[in-house]
């Protein structure tokens, strides 16, 4: 969590609907508010959460005039007493103002507030820039590029049908982030993540999401409840009771738990310890209402979930048993609360193959080698079970980078430029990415994500999905959008225009 006094100087307030604080900020300490905002993680002082934040430029005469008019300290104490609720007087002045803000919060919330992007709003001249640099490009682009909603977080199932509508691609539809936590307790092995990892990778869109590994001390730290679409459990230690409380409030609000032979269990469901099968491949018959009996031969953990499960069964399903004479479960799937939580345990080590150092025998091996492919079979089914997309998608290649631009003169003066600003041989390094000049296709180079060929010549471009010359015809700006950066596919603009 980060707070917005740690990277802002506060200049003045405004009482009111809403509640507005203006405040003194670095362009760094300005981007870290921003990206804090954007992920979630901004509070005031007092815990309160900002709607909105807008950049203005204060000119020093506005700020001159906001120090005459500001208020003694006695005056604003009085001012607060005002509109704060009974009992708030005898404040100190930073409390007053965050009673203030709780009050303002409470009322915002209920409202229907619009959101706004953060833009310089001040400024009637960059909002027309950015925004007819916008349409053109828009324009200029074969598809129809939808317009993105400001708010598209998937809270109401209205939006999401609009956000759907709309052509937004979205991988779910929980409006939580695509992260993938991998919980180990306090095993600190990195060995043992990767291992899970790798496995995870080989069956979930690897295009699609991203995988961390969850710390213990982040379990009650960290905020990651809303931003994790699935938490793997994959370890046998006991889990901390803080911890366990942590993962059933992540299920009640609709997340997602795939446990691989770990304690953890809830809703009644019990684990028994068989020590005769610990560390022993045996057969498991995987069923399922909708698809064919899978046998699959698979390393248990020694543990078994208990046939006699209390509480609700209709919110627990057995999908897996060890063909043998006890019929023991060792994979179930429960559901909990209202808002689609639900958790797939297995006490079978799906996330293990032959070459894991618990095999002992040669037999043992041969048969865990068998049933590999069947193993991935039903880990993608528990996945996709689970809301995550198990459709590999194939990554499209690298393509080069194009320099262009609708005014041709600009474009001489601009190449002009770059002779006295790269070596030798046209390179522009920057600390991801280095960017290679090059005048057209004929000097065939590599594009790889660290080095990328710019083609400085327009006569060579040429792309289905964008018209240069309809983006001329639409620009209608003095400067802004004169020089172009154009490539089909590339790793993240984010590397590209690092320094």
């Amino acid at each position: 969590i980060v707070k917005w006094s740690d990277f802002c100087s506060p200049l003045a307030y405004k009482p009111g609907e809403p509640f507005k604080l203006i405040a003194e900020a670095s362009v760094d300490n300005f981007s870290s508010l921003g990206i804090a905002f954007l992920e979630d993680r901004l509070q005031m002082d007092n815990g309160m959460v900002p709607h909105r934040i807008v950049s203005v430029h204060l000119e020093e005469s506005a700020l001159k005039e906001l120090a005459q008019e500001a208020p003694s300290v006695k005056e604003k104490s009085a001012d607060m007493d005002a509109v704060t609720p009974a009992g708030k007087s005898g404040l100190g002045r930073g409390e007053e103002e965050k009673s203030k803000l709780e009050e303002e919060r409470e009322q915002e919330e209920t409202g229907a507030e619009e959101h706004h992007h953060l833009h310089l709003s001040s400024c009637p001249e960059c909002l027309q820039l950015e925004n007819s640099t916008i349409e053109s490009v828009k324009f200029a682009s074969a598809e129809n590029i939808p317009e993105l909603p400001d708010d598209c977080s998937g809270r109401t199932e209205e939006k999401e049908d609009e956000c759907l509508q709309k052509g937004v691609r979205r991988i779910n539809l929980a409006g939580k982030p695509p992260n993938i936590l991998i919980y180990l307790g306090s095993e600190a092995a990195k060995a043992r993540f990767e291992q899970v990892k790798s496995v995870l990778r080989e069956c979930v869109d690897a295009e699609s999401y991203t995988i961390y590994q969850l710390h213990q001390e982040q379990v009650l730290r960290d905020p990651w409840i809303d931003n994790s679409l699935l938490l793997v459990i994959a370890t046998e230690e006991p889990i901390p009771e803080g911890s366990h409380e942590q993962f059933m409030t992540f299920l009640s609000r609709g997340g997602k738990i795939l446990g691989f032979s770990s304690s953890f269990t809830f809703g009644g469901v019990q684990i028994k310890h068989k020590n005769k099968l610990r560390k022993a491949v045996h057969e498991l018959v995987v069923s399922k209402k909708d698809s064919p009996e899978v046998k699959l031969n698979l390393l248990v953990s020694g543990c078994v979930f208990e046939e006699g499960m209390k509480g609700d069964a209709s919110r627990v399903k057995v999908w897996s048993r060890l063909n043998n004479a006890d019929k023991d479960p060792v994979i179930v799937h429960l559901t909990h609360g209202s808002s689609g939580g639900e958790a797939i345990l297995s006490q079978a080590h799906l996330e293990l193959d032959s070459s894991s150092m618990d095999v002992q025998t040669e037999e043992d091996f041969n048969l865990l080698k068998m049933s590999n492919s069947k193993r991935y079979e039903v880990l993608r089914e528990i996945l996709t079970c689970l809301g995550l997309s198990c459709e590999l998608s194939e990554i499209p290649l690298l393509t080069p980078i194009y320099l262009l631009s609708p005014d041709e003169e600009i474009h001489l003066a601009f190449l002009k430029w770059l002779e006295g600003n790269v070596d030798a041989e046209g390179l522009r390094a920057s600390s991801k990415v280095s960017l290679k000049f090059i005048s057209s296709c004929e000097s065939k180079v590599e594009v790889t994500p660290s080095l990328m060929p710019v083609m400085t010549e327009m006569g060579s471009f040429s792309s289905e999905h964008f018209s240069l010359k309809t983006y001329q015809q639409h620009l209608q700006t003095k400067k802004l959008g004169k020089i172009l950066l154009f490539t089909e596919v590339t790793t993240t603009t984010m590397n590209l225009l690092d320094g």
